[in-house]
């Protein structure tokens, strides 16, 4: 659904990889996704994104439209009984997403939110090494997520399209500790530099959760691309390369106390998005049960979002006065006033 640069760069390379085929590709513009279409070894273009819905040659629905358009047409396709991937987050808002997982509960449709990393090995590495104590009891995750964003027209910098860089990227650190951290958070902390149509272009928070373990969170859209992690625990840490989209070369390594620090290669040899779609096909031909549902995972993920936005909210300065305007020309000037 749509044309998005995700689309192109991510899944459908994956998508292929993993023995699938996209079937159709709707655009607002017809000619924009025949064109789309035609490069990207699609099978046809439809207009409009009501008629990809409709289509029964659809077995399932990818949708990385704008932050501001998934919970509308994400709710559509479910009402439609179409399965849904769609791209995180889920929706703008703690309200979308709850009314969106309300309908994958009325319906029972499946829906995923797009964060792959999951599926991959390396977060199965990653837990079986946390649960074999390598580090002992992991107390801190550390997670980056920061690329340079520049073009000042993208739908990223928009407010009405829910974008900014805590819904953009943010969401990835906060996902990973929900992954590895099972208590639910009780505090939230955060501070913004905003740009763009009024969004957030850099974050900088934290998340307590209950026992007294954290996340410590910087995303942002103005500094080279870094997605370095760390896990940190009452005897080492692992530090990691790219937790969510990694490729050949990143690595993740054990620095265990008293031990020489070793490390592991962390991609599988294929796509980043391979795992997650070969699971999804593997659930619509009825070869395996779902796991990482949208209606298991999203809410937390939302509600953290929600909290950490509330909190940058709070921490920007109130607006000062307005300025006074000018004296006429040839006014008289009031005298000093008084001192400080």
């Amino acid at each position: 659904m749509g044309t998005a640069g995700i689309a192109r760069k991510q899944f459908l390379p994956a998508l292929r990889e993993a023995g699938g085929a996209a079937a159709v590709v709707a655009g607002r513009d017809l000619a924009r996704a025949q064109d789309y279409a035609s490069s990207q070894g699609i099978g046809r273009a439809v207009q409009g994104y009501a008629t990809l819905i409709d289509d029964p040659g659809v077995d399932a629905i990818y949708l990385p439209l704008p932050n501001g358009l998934h919970a509308e047409w994400t709710i559509r396709a479910l009402l439609a009984g179409k399965p849904v991937l769609c791209e995180k987050p889920l929706c703008g808002t703690l309200a979308e997403t709850r009314a969106v997982l309300a309908v994958a509960q009325e319906t029972g449709t499946l829906l995923w939110e797009a964060f792959v990393f999951p599926f991959q090995a390396q977060l199965g590495q990653l837990r079986s090494m946390l649960a074999d104590g390598v580090i002992g009891e992991l107390r801190e995750i550390q997670a980056n997520f920061h690329f340079r964003l520049t073009r000042p027209d993208d739908i990223r910098l928009r407010r009405r399209l829910a974008g900014g860089a805590l819904n953009d990227v943010g969401c990835y650190p906060v996902r990973l500790a929900g992954e590895l951290i099972t208590a639910p958070h009780d505090s939230a902390w955060a501070a913004s530099i905003e740009g763009g149509d009024g969004v957030d272009v850099e974050t900088q928070g934290s998340l307590g959760f209950l026992g007294g373990k954290r996340l410590l969170l910087s995303c942002g859209f103005r500094r080279a691309d870094d997605t370095f992690g760390r896990l940190l625990g009452a005897g080492g840490q692992i530090n990691i390369t790219a937790p969510y989209h990694p490729r050949a070369g990143d690595t993740f390594q054990v620095c265990a106390a008293g031990k020489p620090p070793r490390s592991y290669p962390a991609a599988d040899p294929e796509q980043p998005f391979t795992a997650a779609l070969r699971h999804i096909q593997a659930v619509l031909h009825g070869e395996e049960e779902p796991r990482c549902l949208a209606l298991d995972t999203s809410l937390r993920t939302a509600q953290a979002l929600h909290d950490l936005r509330q909190s940058a909210a709070a921490q920007q300065p109130p607006a000062g006065p307005a300025p006074a305007a000018a004296a006429p020309a040839g006014a008289a000037q009031a005298g000093p006033g008084p001192g400080p």
